[in-house]
């Protein structure tokens, strides 16, 4: 029969082993997480720099964004050490840049883990204020009446504003010139200043100058209005079949351990749903989602089959 001072010792055992096993648990983060996301002044780097903040904040450890152009901070983030110390936040350019090279420098469905897709935005269709159109009708006929003349900006082989372009570009039978940018304040800076013509870009960064006069806003590329932008029509009330959602989504390389994908899922969806964070997100033009990672596996997988089906009928030339 044990006696009362062994029951009282095992009793203050398993009382110190039940108060230790969330110290135990909980060896992640100790250290500064990275996230890699692309340039200054377009949606990503806002999307990331939030996340960085509340995260931060609620784990008690630095959150450092690294800005890099999507294929760079992609590659980097699927070679980094699967510990949860490195992230990705982008849009589908991960997978789409990788279906439109001829030999991408990793896989966009084995290198990483989801997180969560942090939220969604209208992709609005942006024109300069010194085009002489006002409707996408109106665009679609002078890019038909100076065929190579109107010019377009893509920020990202694979991004949101790429392939928004390359599809209008194929429904609308249009022949635009392709201007690439590294860096998205710059593409907006000679947006404003007519240098380029033609910009689909997420709403929240220029939706003032439109009001201001230097741009005007011609369509958003949403199946529906968006509620965030209700007196805009579809760019499919012109061009019938029109459709390209964006969304901003967290990854982590392959091989992350489950627990510190659902502990930075958590902690992300967290940061996403506070009150600041919603209201800086409507400010940004974005519309919160702040999903499972099943939910961005699922959505992840399902537009690799989508975007393969328009670079193959939009015959979209590969690149090296």
């Amino acid at each position: 029969m044990p006696t009362a001072r062994f029951t009282h010792s095992m009793a203050f055992v398993s009382l110190m082993l039940t108060m230790m096993a969330p110290a135990i648990g909980q060896q992640f983060p100790t250290k500064p997480i990275r996230i890699f996301a692309s340039g200054p002044g377009g949606g990503t780097d806002d999307t990331a720099r939030l996340i960085a903040r509340g995260l931060s904040k609620n784990i008690g450890q630095g959150v450092v964004i690294e800005n890099r152009q999507c294929v760079l901070g992609a590659d980097a983030t699927a070679k980094a050490t699967p510990d949860g110390y490195t992230l990705f936040v982008g849009t589908s350019c991960l997978w789409t840049s990788a279906l439109l090279r001829r030999a991408s420098p990793y896989d966009p469905v084995k290198d990483f883990t989801p997180i969560t897709v942090a939220a969604s935005f209208p992709t609005v269709m942006f024109i300069n204020g010194q085009v002489p159109a006002n409707s996408v009708k109106e665009f679609i006929a002078l890019a038909k009446a100076k065929p190579g003349e109107l010019n377009y900006v893509i920020t990202s082989v694979g991004g949101s504003a790429h392939l928004a372009a390359e599809l209008f570009r194929n429904m609308a039978g249009i022949n635009m010139a392709q201007i690439p940018y590294k860096d998205v304040s710059v593409a907006n800076t000679d947006l404003l200043t007519g240098r380029v013509d033609l910009f689909f870009s997420a709403s929240g960064p220029l939706t003032a100058h439109v009001k201001a006069g230097k741009l005007k806003a011609l369509g958003v590329t949403s199946a529906k209005p968006s509620a965030l932008l209700p007196d805009l029509p579809t760019v499919a009330s012109t061009v019938p079949g029109y459709e390209m959602d964006s969304n901003y989504c967290v990854f982590a390389p392959a091989k992350t351990p489950a627990a510190t994908i659902s502990f930075l899922n958590r902690e992300i969806v967290k940061v996403l749903k506070s009150p600041e964070s919603q209201q800086q997100l409507l400010k940004y033009g974005f519309e919160l989602v702040a999903s499972t990672s099943e939910e961005l596996d699922t959505l992840r997988k399902s537009d690799i089959t989508r975007v393969a089906k328009l670079i193959k009928d939009a015959a979209i030339p590969l690149e090296d």
